[in-house]
């Protein structure tokens, strides 16, 4: 499905999805997700883009200066993935760290391209990187939850990258502004493999937010995946929560 386009303008993000052509091929639980965001020139981020994409822009007023975009590091709980019908069990049960930028196609699909992600076991992250071809990276993690906080602690196996998050889950979002439309609502990512960029669509109810606040954050990734050196170290420019969604992959086209 294509997005809208207004006279003159971009293809509007929407904020609903647009729905699988066909079954999924693969349905997880998004849990406890945290999102961290910064603002950042497009310059910082068009380098790392695959071919047929550039990066999708809004600044933080929810205006569109074409210079403005977004870098996430986005920590949460994978739970019961399966290809239906069948479920993988406890072995699809892990946690993920991923630093991601956002994006738009030449033919106007808004999505994400992941420059890391980091996954807490290692048949999982072997899985994924073969069938996807996407960064993956095994790592230690776990998640730390009670008092109204959400944390998430990793360390890549093999080096000294770390990333440690933790958040105060605020007020529930009733409308989410425009700018939290657009780091949440994107129904599909941006893949390059075999001198293809190919976009994997999916699918989820729209996100149960939370407005949220840093108690404590370090991170390694984010500089790892050549973004700015010391971005991470900066104070972010938007921190939501979500409990979760269910979410379904189609088939990359």
């Amino acid at each position: 499905m294509t997005a809208a386009v207004p006279a003159g303008g971009e293809p509007r993000l929407q904020a609903v999805a647009p729905g699988l052509n066909g079954r999924p091929w693969i349905s997880q639980d998004w849990l406890d997700v945290v999102f961290v965001h910064w603002r950042v020139d497009v310059s910082a981020v068009a380098p790392l883009l695959p071919a047929g994409t550039r990066p999708d822009t809004l600044t933080a007023d929810g205006t569109d200066d074409g210079a403005t975009t977004w870098v996430g590091l986005i920590a949460f709980r994978f739970e019961d993935t399966r290809f239906p019908p069948i479920s993988t069990g406890r072995i699809g049960d892990f946690v993920e760290v991923n630093v991601r930028v956002y994006t738009i196609d030449d033919e106007g699909r808004h999505g994400v391209v992941f420059l890391s992600l980091d996954a807490g076991k290692l048949l999982p992250t072997i899985g994924a990187r073969v069938a996807t071809g996407l960064p993956y990276w095994w790592a230690d993690a776990e998640t730390r939850n009670g008092d109204g906080r959400v944390g998430y602690a990793m360390r890549r196996h093999g080096t000294h990258l770390r990333s440690l998050v933790e958040v105060r889950v605020g007020t529930e979002v009733t409308e989410p502004t425009a700018l939290e439309t657009f780091l949440t609502a994107r129904w599909g990512m941006h893949v390059h493999r075999a001198g293809r960029t190919r976009f994997w669509p999916n699918e989820h109810e729209p996100w149960p937010l939370h407005r949220a606040s840093v108690v404590s954050l370090r991170d390694d990734l984010i500089g790892a995946a050549g973004l700015p050196f010391g971005l991470a170290s900066l104070e972010p420019d938007s921190v939501l929560y979500s409990p979760g969604v269910t979410t379904r992959f189609g088939l990359g086209r």
